[in-house]
């Protein structure tokens, strides 16, 4: 198939997004708290807000993504796109659930590699949009990366 054609059923593309959503929703039960308040956090950082309405952006790419893999992509892709939602909604709960901070950063750079592989690997097969898609995505978990790495190091 092209890169350019559809799977058949709109339908499955709706079970990419409840899936994504619901890692979302799983991510949203770990809030920041008072404990992320007091941490002297990098000067680049977003204010908080920007934080969910940049999530609700990125989820519906990672899910096109996911069905666009889903349909026409190897079985790495699809291995490596499950691995990388897998480790995106453990990552609130090992940070602000947990307060585990050095956990939440490998896990961070776990989740840039699979998004690596992923942009990699659909190049790869001719598969540019899957690519495209995720390139916004894998933006933010570099910006999140850097976060999670000034809060390592000056606290």
């Amino acid at each position: 198939m092209t890169e350019h054609a559809m799977p058949r059923s709109w339908g499955n593309l709706s079970l990419f997004f409840l899936l994504c959503y619901a890692v979302f929703g799983f991510g949203g039960l770990f809030q920041p708290g008072d404990w992320y308040e007091s941490l002297n956090r990098a000067p680049w950082s977003p204010p908080n807000i920007a934080f969910p309405v940049v999530w609700v952006i990125l989820y519906a790419l990672i899910a096109i993504a996911g069905w666009q893999i889903f349909a026409h992509g190897s079985r790495i892709l699809k291995w490596a796109w499950s691995l990388q939602l897998a480790f995106n909604g453990v990552w609130s709960w090992l940070f602000f659930g947990k307060q585990w901070v050095l956990a939440g950063l490998i896990d961070l750079v776990i989740i840039d590699l699979l998004v690596i592989l992923l942009i990699f690997q659909a190049r790869r097969q001719s598969l540019n949009l899957i690519g495209w898609l995720l390139c916004p995505y894998l933006l933010w978990l570099l910006l999140a990366t850097s976060l999670n790495t000034y809060i390592l190091l000056y606290n």
